[in-house]
């Protein structure tokens, strides 16, 4: 059974947005430590185990995962005399498979994670990826009110050079490391967009989250609750609720929920946010290499059940995806904007042996209710309301009209919201008319 509340993440970024599922006590770890610190080879045959039991895709991509067992691990040609040779050898394996979201890391990198995941960055406040196909660093989308936010930096730029230093087959996380720094000093990103080559020097800050902004707003139709949700993080369903709860205490007619450049992050976030909003009905279901299928499902607890229009983007990224997939699919919320950026993929996340470095594996992928499979397809809006990059560099630029009129595509599912409230309104009184005849 797959554990949606530990090691499990969505995000399209291979850095952050992560949780850890920490197993063993202290003792069994420090004995694993001093172990393996005596026998780094252990540390690649575990990971080697861990790929060969838990990956989902039983070829391994075509690769012969035996084969590179008989190479890095069988026979005494392979010693491994530091820890370091071990971690270059488990690169090289997981390389292999042309997986950029199954990945080691180094017990720095494990450690930032780690930090990333307790809502406080330091750096420019980007998530970035790997393209499967070109093998370029994409970003994602830019976090808002971060400094690469105020800077310009658009969904789907691709980084080509950190500080001068050019990308091309570059990791994520060394591309990580490289951006990240200290509060106040700079670092220079070369981007590619539509074939021209752009330079940002940004400043890096310490950047505190907060996943979820809200606010009422007035309309031709009365109040309506605008919310906006940044990320899938551990706090995401709490602010959620509260916007929620207050939106209805303001007795508000309907809502609409902003998921654009919303990355993606915790897979129980989404489902728990789901919930929220649906009262019955499948969310989503996630697929081993065994075929199994478990089921997230609606349990009756909505908080309401008024008109809902979503936002998406091409930044809008696999939590994200799984959200408005399971309103989409369950008739629940029309979804305004454009094709979301399509990561249907899951990921555990687990402390090695060694009690300081990491693995993350994809192990499943996620359909929505109605079996759609978005990995690399990405969700179609209901209505597709496209901004040019002027447009999208205005908002980015002058961040208090996101989500305000002026914006085309809140302007849009603002007008589509009025039309459901009014429809929402005419079905209530024809059924209290009715039940009221009988």
């Amino acid at each position: 059974m797959i554990n949606y509340k530990k090691g499990l993440i969505l995000g399209a970024t291979a850095a952050i947005l992560t949780t850890v599922a920490v197993t063993g006590s202290g003792m069994h770890l420090s004995r694993s430590l001093a172990y393996l610190e005596d026998n780094p080879k252990r540390l690649v045959d575990e990971v080697w185990h861990i790929i060969n039991d838990t990956y989902i895709d039983d070829t391994f991509n075509q690769v012969d995962w035996l084969a590179v067992r008989q190479n890095y691990v069988v026979g005494d040609s392979q010693s491994y005399e530091t820890k370091e040779k071990a971690y270059t050898a488990i690169r090289e394996m997981l390389e292999q498979l042309g997986d950029p979201y199954t990945r080691f890391m180094d017990p720095e990198e494990f450690k930032n994670m780690q930090i990333d995941t307790s809502g406080e960055l330091t750096g420019v406040g980007i998530q970035i990826t790997k393209d499967e196909e070109t093998k370029e660093l994409t970003v994602v989308a830019p976090i808002e009110d971060t400094p690469a936010f105020k800077a310009g930096i658009l969904s789907r730029d691709v980084i080509t050079k950190i500080n001068g230093k050019i990308t091309k087959g570059m990791e994520v996380e060394d591309a990580v490391q490289l951006i990240r720094g200290k509060p106040g000093s700079k670092v220079i990103l070369t981007i590619r967009r539509t074939n021209q080559e752009f330079s940002y020097p940004i400043v890096r800050a310490r950047i505190e989250l907060h996943p979820v902004k809200s606010r009422i707003q007035n309309t031709s139709s009365g109040k309506v609750g605008y919310i906006r949700l940044v990320q899938f993080s551990a706090h995401a369903g709490k602010e959620m609720r509260d916007s929620i709860r207050k939106a209805e205490t303001a007795k508000v007619k309907g809502y609409i929920l902003d998921l654009r450049s919303n990355p993606g992050g915790l897979l129980y976030a989404s489902v728990e946010i789901a919930r929220m909003w649906l009262d019955k009905g499948k969310i989503v279901s996630t697929v081993s290499r065994s075929g199994e299928v478990e089921a997230q499902k609606a349990t009756n607890r909505a908080l309401t059940n008024k008109p809902l229009v979503i936002l998406i983007d091409g930044g809008s990224a696999s939590a994200s995806e799984i959200l408005s997939g399971a309103l989409q699919d369950n008739n629940r919320a029309t979804l305004v904007g454009t094709k979301t950026f399509g990561k249907g993929l899951v990921q555990s996340v687990r402390r090695l042996g060694d009690g300081s470095s990491g693995l993350a594996v994809t192990i499943a992928k996620y359909l929505t209710p109605s079996g759609r499979d978005i990995n690399k397809q990405g969700i179609e809006p209901d209505i597709l309301i496209e901004l040019t990059d002027k447009e999208r560099k205005d908002l980015q630029q002058s961040r208090e009209k996101i989500g305000y009129l002026g914006d085309p595509q809140f302007d849009k599912a603002l007008e589509i919201l009025n039309e459901e409230i009014s429809h929402f309104s005419k079905v209530n009184i024809e059924s209290k008319a009715l039940i009221i005849g009988n």
